[in-house]
C-alpha cells in the first residue's frame, strides 16, 4: 500500500539540498530504532519518494514555500505502515534539512489498474547498480537506450521478488517478459538542453558515505501486472529502503484529495 503524508511548513524559505533522499533516510532510521521494535529497526521493505511541495532552486538547494509539504511513503506490509506512522505522530515536528515540519495526517493513495504495459515517471532516482567502500562502481553510467539497463532492472526485481516469499519458483519463471522502453523525446529534449537524467547520489550505510548514480526518466514497461504491482509498491531497482526507485503512473494528479488514512487505535 501507498500513503502520503501531509506536514505542515512551519518555516517557509526553508531548504534542503537537491539530492535529499539521504536526509529521509535518515529520519525514518531514526524513528523506527527509536521506537523499540526490533522486527523493524532494520527493516527493507519499503520506500519513499523525495519531498514535494512549491519549490524554488537555489545554490544551497530546494526551498519549500508552500505551506504543505507531502511524502509518500509505499509498503508491502500495512502493519509496518501503521508502525511508522504511530511512531512519526509522536513528534509534534521534525526536521529535514532546515525543514521544521509538523506531521498532520495521512493519506490512503488509490491503486492503478496493473495492465502488462504501464508508463511510469521515477518520483526518486533509480540505482541500478549496488554501491561498495572504497569503489566507484556504483557510479557506472548505464545509458537507458541499451539492454543492459533493462536487463539489471529486471534482475534485480526477479531477485527481490524470491525473497519476499510470496511468489511460487513456477510463478517466478513466469515472469520473463519485461521490456523497459525509456521516452526517447525527453531524453532528446534533456540532452538538448545540456540538463541531466543521471547524476551521482550520496548515500549512507553504517555512518560511511557512498555515491551511487540514479536515474530520473519517464519509461514504458512492459511486464506482467504482477511483476508492475510489486514495483509500483515496492520500488525498482537497488537500495528503495533507502529512498530510490519510487515510480508512479504517468496520469497520477499529486493534488488529487484521497481518503484519510486511520491509525488503528
Amino acid at each position: 500500500m501507498r500513503i502520503r503524508i501531509i506536514f505542515q511548513l512551519k518555516n517557509k524559505g526553508a531548504s534542503v539540498p537537491f539530492h535529499h533522499q539521504y536526509l529521509l533516510a535518515q529520519l525514518l532510521k531514526g524513528i523506527l530504532v527509536r521506537g523499540g521494535v526490533s522486527d523493524y529497526a532494520d527493516y527493507k521493505w519499503f520506500n519513499f519518494s523525495g519531498l514535494k511541495g512549491q519549490t524554488k532552486v537555489s545554490r544551497n538547494g530546494l526551498h519549500f514555500y508552500s505551506n504543505k509539504v507531502t511524502l509518500v511513503i509505499s509498503s508491502f506490509d500495512k502493519t509496518f505502515i501503521d508502525y511508522l506512522l504511530s511512531q512519526l505522530f509522536k513528534y509534534s515536528q521534525v526536521e529535514v534539512g532546515s525543514l521544521l515540519l509538523e506531521p498532520e495526517y495521512a493519506e490512503v493513495e488509490e491503486l492503478p489498474v496493473f495492465e502488462e504495459s504501464m508508463k511510469y515517471i521515477c518520483i526518486s532516482p533509480l540505482v541500478l547498480l549496488e554501491p561498495s567502500f572504497n569503489d566507484d562502481q556504483g557510479k557506472r553510467f548505464i545509458s537507458p537506450e541499451t539492454e543492459a539497463f533493462s536487463d539489471s532492472l529486471y534482475e534485480s526485481t526477479l531477485q527481490r521478488m524470491s525473497l519476499i516469499g510470496k511468489y511460487g519458483e513456477e510463478q517466478l519463471k513466469g515472469f520473463f517478459k519485461f521490456e523497459i522502453v525509456p521516452d526517447n523525446k525527453y531524453l532528446n529534449k534533456i540532452k538538448a538542453s545540456q540538463k541531466k537524467f543521471a547524476r551521482i547520489y550520496p548515500m549512507f550505510d553504517q555512518d560511511v558515505k557512498y555515491e551511487v548514480r540514479g536515474y530520473t526518466l519517464p519509461f514504458t514497461l512492459y511486464a506482467a501486472p504482477e511483476v508492475q504491482e510489486f514495483l509500483f509498491t515496492g520500488g525498482m531497482g537497488k537500495l528503495c529502503y533507502k529512498g530510490f526507485g519510487m515510480i508512479d503512473t504517468t496520469g497520477n494528479d499529486p493534488g488529487k484529495e484521497n481518503q484519510r488514512y486511520e491509525l488503528p487505535s
